[in-house]
């Protein structure tokens, strides 16, 4: 496991400790979950781009792929 270092606001600071002894958690815990749930949901918003043949005709994918069919 790597070590950073990271400036925050002495507000979000107070916040997280709040979170850590209500929680009776440790600090860098939190912050790690914190980090896992921010690269999944941007992971995830990634994942939703369409790809392939679709990404090029967003607005109504239904409609060319019955365009594509018609041509069989």
């Amino acid at each position: 496991m790597s070590r950073i270092l990271i400036d925050i606001p002495e507000v979000q600071l107070a916040e997280l400790t709040q979170l850590v002894e209500h929680q009776q958690r440790p600090r860098a815990m939190l912050i790690r979950e914190a980090i896992a749930a921010y690269i999944l949901q941007h992971k995830l918003e990634q994942g939703a781009e369409p790809f392939g043949l679709w990404k090029k005709k967003k607005p109504d994918g239904l409609a060319y792929q019955k365009e594509l069919r018609a041509e069989w």
